[in-house]
């Protein structure tokens, strides 16, 4: 008996599994338009809301990755879902509020200033993230915070060897990778910032 409880104890703790951060497929919402900062900040609130563009296919590389992980998470946001839905199949996968991306309130720029959502998104960011500009939404601090919390909950998912995927959002994710490389893990795949496109940590 006493032979068994210390081969139980010396057993080899499972590695744990790998971290997969996933981006949505293309919206539906178009990007060929041109508006001033506050027509940005409507558009950007039909784009949070909305879903993806009809007649996509994840790549191949996504789909494997969604039938080899334990665990699938999307965030709250309709893009979101429905990437997961395209990529798990009939698999269940959970939502989780934790995932959805970091606002994007518009630098309050003159309304003669229009340019297109692209070129908004990225002065909107770079006021958030160096000038702390977020008109009362979620600040860059408070973001990071959350990143954090959502780094450790993946690191606990994954820890007893179990592979986790997240179908979420382009910066968040990229939010969430800087945590878990500051938590240890290693970035193992780095596709950019298109959409399916993936991040994937592990320990090493």
């Amino acid at each position: 008996m006493a032979d068994a409880v210390f081969a139980d104890q010396g057993a080899a703790k499972p590695r744990p599994g790998a971290i997969t951060l996933a981006r949505h497929g293309e919206p539906a919402l178009s990007r060929k338009v041109r508006f001033s900062g506050r027509r940005y900040g409507e558009w950007w609130a039909l784009y949070e809301e909305g879903g993806l563009r009809p007649g996509q296919t994840p790549p191949q590389s996504l789909l494997a990755l969604g039938r080899r992980a334990e665990v699938i998470i999307a965030s709250t946001r309709r893009r979101s879902i429905e990437t997961a839905r395209a990529v798990a199949g009939d698999r269940a996968f959970a939502q989780d509020a934790l995932f959805i991306e970091a606002p994007l309130p518009p630098p309050p720029w003159p309304a003669w200033i229009k340019m297109s959502p692209k070129l908004w998104g990225f002065f909107a960011r770079f006021w958030w993230w160096f000038f702390n500009h977020h008109a009362g939404q979620e600040s860059r601090a408070e973001a990071e915070v959350r990143a954090g919390e959502a780094a450790d909950l993946l690191i606990s998912l994954s820890e007893n060897g179990q592979e986790v995927l997240i179908l979420a959002h382009g910066f968040f994710n990229t939010m969430v990778g800087i945590a878990l490389k500051k938590r240890g893990l290693r970035q193992t795949v780095d596709e950019g910032f298109k959409y399916w496109c993936v991040k994937r940590f592990e320990r090493p």
